[in-house]
């Protein structure tokens, strides 16, 4: 892989025709988005279906979208669904570069984790550097994203779609994902997010059913 020290943030590189350019060549930005379809999850687990980090990141995005909508309805929130779905879709976006780590891995011990963190730091500055002067900070506006009440939103969102992948591997018959499903439940009914609890009463027990169940 190349290496793009020379394209930093902020990097002016070329002014030809009064337009700041870091790179003399095409960016690599989107290329590099579009290998998210490479990048599996549950790599420790045996399953029934694979699962990618950009199907991944569409189903965040989604009940991201609607757990905003949610809250804004029933909650007195003020949430931009729209916004927080699209943070929702780039929330993955640094594991193109470092791959999926398995959940117990990455929280094994607290120096684990910060360091992962970091790692995914470093990930989403390499992934910036690719773009244009002009598109970085939207960029890193969406890349680090530090809005709390957004964040948890998607952070909710995160767990409630790893929840309903074990709903389905169950439902197919693979026991592998039992003791998950128990984890990430007791996980999410810790929440205080009042969007969270509606949505797993009004949404989750569809995806129990078979397809001729849900038509009635």
């Amino acid at each position: 892989m190349k290496s793009d020290t020379n394209h930093n943030i902020g990097d002016k590189q070329n002014t030809d025709g009064g337009i700041l350019r870091c790179h003399k060549t095409n960016s690599h930005f989107l290329a590099y988005l579009f290998r998210m379809k490479y990048i599996n999850r549950w790599s420790l687990m045996r399953n029934t279906n694979t699962e990618n980090i950009a199907e991944h990141s569409l189903e965040v995005a989604v009940i991201s979208h609607l757990l905003a909508i949610i809250k804004n309805t029933y909650f007195g929130g003020n949430l931009d669904p729209n916004k927080v779905a699209v943070f929702a879709m780039f929330h993955d976006a640094s594991e193109i570069i470092t791959g999926d780590m398995p959940t117990p891995i990455k929280y094994f011990n607290p120096e684990i984790n910060l360091a992962y963190k970091n790692i995914e730091e470093i990930a989403n500055q390499k992934l910036l550097s690719m773009l244009p002067c002009e598109l970085k900070n939207l960029y890193k506006k969406i890349l680090f994203f530090t809005d709390e009440e957004s964040l948890s939103i998607v952070k909710a969102a995160d767990k409630l779609a790893a929840y309903i992948k074990c709903i389905e591997e169950e439902k197919a018959g693979n026991k592998e994902f039992l003791k998950a499903k128990e984890a990430i439940f007791s996980s999410i009914s810790k929440t205080d997010l009042p969007e969270v609890k509606y949505f797993i009463q009004t949404f989750i027990d569809s995806f129990s059913l078979t397809l001729d169940e849900l038509d009635y």
